[in-house]
């Protein structure tokens, strides 16, 4: 594996960092877009481009991963900070 930090970006991990981005503060729980994305999030959250937390659902028992953008992965795409 190698850091893809650098100038080029695959179109996968670009298309996940934009879907983050448009996804606000609170990321994305949403289990088929972690599916859909899995080694391209990974790379995104080993890089320090995106952030993954476990947490739990609305207080229920049910834990789920919520993945979010940093700054850095905002600057990345050329987005303002939030």
């Amino acid at each position: 594996m190698f850091c893809m930090i650098g100038p080029t970006m695959s179109h996968r991990r670009r298309s996940a960092l934009k879907i983050l981005a448009d996804a606000g503060p609170h990321g994305i729980i949403d289990p088929l877009f972690l599916a859909r994305f899995t080694p391209e999030l990974l790379d995104l959250v080993r890089d320090g481009l995106a952030t993954a937390k476990r947490t739990r659902k609305r207080g229920q028992i049910v834990e789920v991963a919520r993945v979010r953008i940093t700054n850095a992965g905002r600057m990345r795409l050329g987005k303002t900070l939030r």
